[in-house]
């Protein structure tokens, strides 16, 4: 690999990545590449369920779905969405909190709420036809540069390059890219190398090939080089270190949370709040409370929540126990309680929503995983339970 204007220089010694902006494309490796990463494809390539349609939407749905999610984990979900919205116009003429409810423990709520605000858009815009080109499916909420272009390509057949970390993982190995891929000058080297792969027939098999073979074979940790189709010119197994690539910092230091909820009881209804759109979480329905203080004691910062953001005062108090529950960069630690008894009428500040409901009306609502496992904790709900509702009604879809 050359840099312009320098005889044979390395662009993974560019001082913070920086020759990377000159690097020039191999393009004759990334040609031989290709070849062999159809060919793989076409005899390994899995049955997924995405993989048996042409139609734009339900592909759309399923790359929002493996955004940051196992692809075991989202065949039930993808199939029981389908089934309750077969195409755009039934998504967009939808309650949102219906698609909250279906979305419930997949994780990443803001997918399901920006896909809602895509799928009127479309309809709206697009006479119910979703764009072909990436410039228009960028404009759509929710639809990033690596979702427009695994639409553009897979669903439209059009020359457009993605690049998540799957197919930086392979190409920093095939081509030994030793710098941090964090660096912004070295991801938009990525892109480059995506857009000159995926030039030639069959654009969206290319960009599923390489996707494949990340989730597969070139996996981050024991890469199983002896099944990999790239092995015989792969300059970082020829390095004799393929696992030690791509080279990353350190990652983000998880932040430790504790926090607070109650189960507030009044004449057999319990009071259920629901969090303001955006945000973690953004419009989920939880129990009341909130995050402690740095040193205060969890039933103090419960009394002090209610009171701020409720205008309730709790007259008796009982310990459920806690629950943990860890988010990218967050790990919570949530202290549980029953509320014996609860004086004041509701005033809210922060929270979007509430509702009086019975238990299990409050256990249908769409809420995160925190409040799923306070549930089970509480007795009201199994935290494991919806998604065993799932695998029953798509028949044990293939894991």
């Amino acid at each position: 690999m050359t840099a312009k204007n320098s005889r044979k220089a390395d662009p993974g010694k560019g001082r913070r990545g920086r020759r990377y902006e000159e690097a020039e494309i191999p393009l004759k490796r990334l040609a031989q590449a290709r070849v062999r990463l159809l060919d793989w494809y076409d005899r390994n390539a899995r049955d997924l369920p995405w993989r048996r349609t042409r139609d734009p939407y339900a592909i759309w749905i399923s790359e929002t779905m493996l955004q940051q999610t196992r692809v075991d984990t989202v065949i039930p979900y993808y199939t029981r969405f389908l089934e309750r919205f077969p195409d755009v116009e039934s998504l967009a003429d939808a309650d949102l909190e219906e698609v909250y409810a279906l979305w419930t423990g997949l994780g990443y709520y803001s997918r399901a709420r920006n896909l809602h605000g895509a799928a009127q858009s479309v309809v709206t815009d697009w006479s119910g036809e979703l764009p072909e080109r990436v410039e228009s499916l960028r404009e759509l909420k929710g639809i990033g540069r690596y979702t427009a272009g695994a639409l553009a390509s897979i669903a439209f057949g059009r020359e457009e390059a993605l690049v998540d970390g799957n197919v930086i993982r392979v190409l920093a190995r095939f081509l030994a890219v030793r710098e941090d891929v964090g660096e912004t000058s070295v991801v938009e080297y990525f892109w480059r190398l995506a857009s000159a792969i995926v030039v030639g027939e069959r654009p969206g098999d290319l960009n599923q090939a390489l996707m494949e073979l990340g989730a597969t074979i070139c996996t981050p940790r024991s890469p199983d080089c002896e099944a990999c189709p790239l092995a015989k010119n792969c300059a970082g197994r020829a390095a004799g270190d393929p696992a030690a690539l791509p080279l990353k910092k350190k990652r983000t230091r998880v932040r430790r949370v504790e926090a607070v909820a109650a189960w507030i009881e009044r004449r057999g209804r319990v009071l259920a709040v629901r969090r303001p759109e955006g945000g973690l979480l953004g419009g989920l329905w939880e129990l009341p409370g909130g995050e402690l203080e740095a040193g205060e004691a969890p039933d103090a910062g419960l009394h002090r929540s209610l009171a701020q953001a409720l205008g309730l005062r709790l007259t008796g108090l009982e310990n459920a126990g806690e629950i943990g529950h860890l988010f990218s960069h967050r790990r919570l630690r949530l202290h549980v309680f029953r509320g014996l008894g609860v004086s004041g009428r509701v005033r809210r500040e922060g929270f979007a929503e509430h509702r009086w409901l019975t238990p299990s009306a409050l256990a249908a609502l769409p809420h995160g995983g925190p409040t799923r496992k306070a549930l089970a904790l509480l007795g009201v709900a199994d935290p494991e339970s919806h998604r065993s509702r799932l695998r029953q009604a798509c028949g044990e879809i293939q894991a």
